[in-house]
């Protein structure tokens, strides 16, 4: 095909609407008021990776996770100051449900954001759902009972339901040929943010007993220990929400009166060629293989959800219940190790790995890993000093890198299995499943950790050994639901 260039409208024309090619050729117009035109011809024109939109996914991504997972070291603590509990062992369960209602919230809105952003765009979503971000985030830290933070955790988890479209953004922003590489931008900034906020909640909670030179006992940090975190991470949203200003959009915008240019733009064709999916007409809950890769997807993230928890849960509890016996302080470095190493191998090895192999074969055998390190943890757990410092910090940075493998592949997957003009909505139809599975996630990692502690004593799959067995069998179930007759992908993506 012919450099687009030449057939641009030229200037001083009237005409909003001009063939970029003769009509025999392809019947596709470019519409220099159309946004989503603008830039496909970028994309034909310029063959690099756009490196500083990336740059903005990537961030935004990040604030979407971090709301998530921050809480995870200081929610047993939390729970507990709230006194709504009479015995230590049942905090599991107050704990479960505060970080439900996040994932609660997620669900009830990501079918309602993904369908926005396909109507009015992806950009004025992602900017107004930052901004309300920003606000929860503060008012969260600034809870003090449990009746509070519940409402204020459903608010927020109900303005973050953007991961939708932030993953149709990242596929529309790139050439076909680097939108693994996009999504792998996306997926480690949310896979991060569930390790950098941990982090984040680990040193900075309780600022007024850790760092008693800089905040004193009178200071607004020492009546809300656990207000220093969310503010942090709601500063960082905010620079988020500024450089989502800058943002280019993708979606096509056409006139409506001019009916011969109503189409999606340069590229229209060709992907819809090279696309097995759905089209305008078409019910997504009809396309089987869009909705088998969101199904398995979400018993995927349910496991990674309940294993966020109880990780925090397990590091922070005492050894005769078979935890780690870390302080929060301990808790985020080990997860900061698990960060770095976690954003230099998605970006700089999983992109390689997945074209070599296909983001399919890669979910599979990264599951297959997984369970072998997952089984390991209960042994870990009786190791101490150097030997302890040293598996956990392997063991963590092994089981992040293999689950947000799994995460990106199958995003990968269900992004080819949809055009362009459903892609917010069926992100946002996997986005609600992933959230309304991880609901379950945190609040059945709760009640597993709270039954674990209380059965130290059993003679089958004592303490932590049930956790984390049950856990496995989480991954196998999910593991068997890659294959046929389940899975059924488009002809074009490899499956063996």
């Amino acid at each position: 095909m012919k450099s687009v260039l030449q057939d641009l409208p030229k200037a001083g024309e009237n005409s909003n609407t001009e063939p970029l090619l003769p009509k025999s050729t392809i019947d596709v117009f470019y519409d220099k008021d159309c946004p989503g035109c603008r830039m496909d011809l970028r994309k034909e024109t310029c063959l690099g990776a756009p490196y500083k939109e990336l740059l903005y996914i990537w961030i935004i991504a990040l604030c979407v996770g971090l709301p998530i997972s921050s809480l995870y070291p200081y929610l047993y603590f939390l729970v507990k100051d709230f006194n709504v509990t009479k015995r230590d062992e049942d905090i599991g369960y107050y704990a479960g449900c505060v970080a439900s209602a996040y994932m609660l919230g997620r669900g009830l809105t990501s079918v309602l954001w993904g369908a926005v952003a396909d109507r009015y765009g992806r950009k004025p979503v992602i900017i107004f759902c930052c901004t309300t971000m920003v606000i929860l985030t503060t008012l969260f830290g600034l809870s003090t009972n449990f009746w509070m933070a519940v409402p204020i955790r459903l608010l927020l988890g109900a303005s973050s339901a953007i991961f939708g479209p932030i993953q149709a953004y990242a596929t529309e922003v790139c050439r076909e040929e680097h939108q693994t590489l996009a999504l792998s931008f996306t997926s480690s900034a949310w896979a991060i943010g569930m390790i950098i906020g941990p982090a984040m909640g680990g040193f900075l909670a309780e600022p007024a007993v850790k760092y008693p030179n800089i905040f004193t006992k009178d200071s607004l940090f020492a009546r809300l220990p656990y207000f220093l975190p969310c503010l942090c991470i709601s500063i960082w949203t905010a620079a988020a929400t500024i450089a989502c200003l800058w943002l280019p959009e993708t979606l096509h915008k056409h006139k409506e009166s001019n009916e011969e240019s109503h189409g999606t733009g340069i590229t229209e064709k060709r992907q819809d060629s090279d696309e097995i999916g759905s089209t305008k007409s078409e019910n997504l809950f009809k396309n089987w293989p869009l909705m088998s890769c969101i199904v398995v997807y979400c018993v995927f993230s349910l496991h990674n959800m309940a294993y966020s928890e109880i990780f925090s849960l397990w590091a922070v509890s005492p050894k005769k219940y078979g935890g780690l016996n870390y302080s929060t302080d301990n808790v985020g470095e080990v997860l900061s190790v698990t960060g770095a190493g976690l954003f230099l191998f998605q970006l700089a090895i999983f992109p390689k790995v997945e074209r070599i192999l296909g983001p399919l074969k890669v979910a599979r055998v990264c599951a297959v890993l997984s369970i072998v390190v997952l089984a390991s943890y209960p042994s870990i757990s009786k190791l101490s000093g150097t030997s302890l410092l040293l598996c956990i910090n392997i063991a963590s940075l092994l089981k992040s890198i293999l689950s947000t493998s799994i995460f990106t592949g199958f995003v990968i997957l269900q992004n080819s299995t949809i055009s362009q003009s459903q892609r917010g909505a069926a992100n946002g139809i996997a986005s609600t499943a992933m959230s309304l599975f991880k609901v379950f996630g945190p609040a059945g990692g709760g009640i597993l950790f709270s039954l674990a502690e209380k059965r130290m004593n059993a003679s089958f799959l004592p303490g932590t050994d049930l956790i984390f067995f049950i856990l496995n069998v989480n991954l196998v179930i999910g593991l068997v639901m890659t294959f046929k007759p389940f899975l059924v992908l488009p002809q074009r993506v490899r499956s063996d």
